[in-house]
């Protein structure tokens, strides 16, 4: 599940792996530009290019769309950048439930503008945090976490592309202790955490 460009290079590094893509999720298509004609999600694009099954609910906590993903089955919804808040009723439906690959390091940054708000406060590091999700935002156990340097004069965009580029090779290394049982759940300290 992933919608913007950020989670294209993720998308293309699981097609690479031995996974079994079930089907892509990601948000309808919306109005763009002057003209507001509208023009589908990045992830989307890639996914009909390599010829992959796409879904573009309203709602992704539907009920109907709960049991159209019951119906194949999964045994893990990969999570990068999808843009809506996932409920109990998707998150119970795969085995092992679903993975998110989140854009700082967690509990610091929880939400949906992580990389502009580490820049904004000036921050000096950042990364990714791959988190078991639940039914809060971005407030599931940590699976692991990659922490790279924030440069200097770095802007909002250069560290968007940064980690954007990080995350598919990161996500794949995840998967691979998932499928070795080699990793652990660390609850995250909600009294560190911070929003962006």
């Amino acid at each position: 599940m992933g919608t913007p460009d950020f989670a294209v290079p993720a998308l293309r590094a699981l097609i690479e792996t031995e996974v079994i893509l079930l089907a892509v999720v990601t948000q309808p298509d919306r109005p763009k530009g002057r003209g507001r004609k509208l023009a589908p999600p990045p992830v989307k694009q890639v996914a009909l290019e390599e010829g992959l099954q796409v879904l573009q609910p309203e709602r992704a906590s539907s009920p109907e769309f709960c049991e159209e993903i019951r119906k194949m089955s999964p045994d893990l919804i990969v999570v990068v950048a999808f843009g809506q808040i996932l409920k109990k009723n998707l998150l119970e439906v795969p085995t092992w439930g679903a993975l998110n690959i989140h854009a700082s390091l967690l509990p610091k940054y929880r939400g949906a503008a992580p990389i502009q708000w580490v820049i904004l406060q000036g921050e000096t590091k950042t990364g990714l945090t791959a988190m078991k999700m639940d039914e809060g935002m971005d407030t599931g156990p940590v699976i692991r976490q990659m922490e790279i340097a924030i440069e200097r004069y770095e802007t909002g965009g250069h560290l968007h592309d940064r980690l954007s580029s990080l995350a598919g090779p990161f996500l794949v290394d995840v998967l691979d202790s998932l499928t070795t049982g080699d990793y652990s759940l660390q609850v995250q300290d909600d009294f560190l955490a911070t929003y962006a």
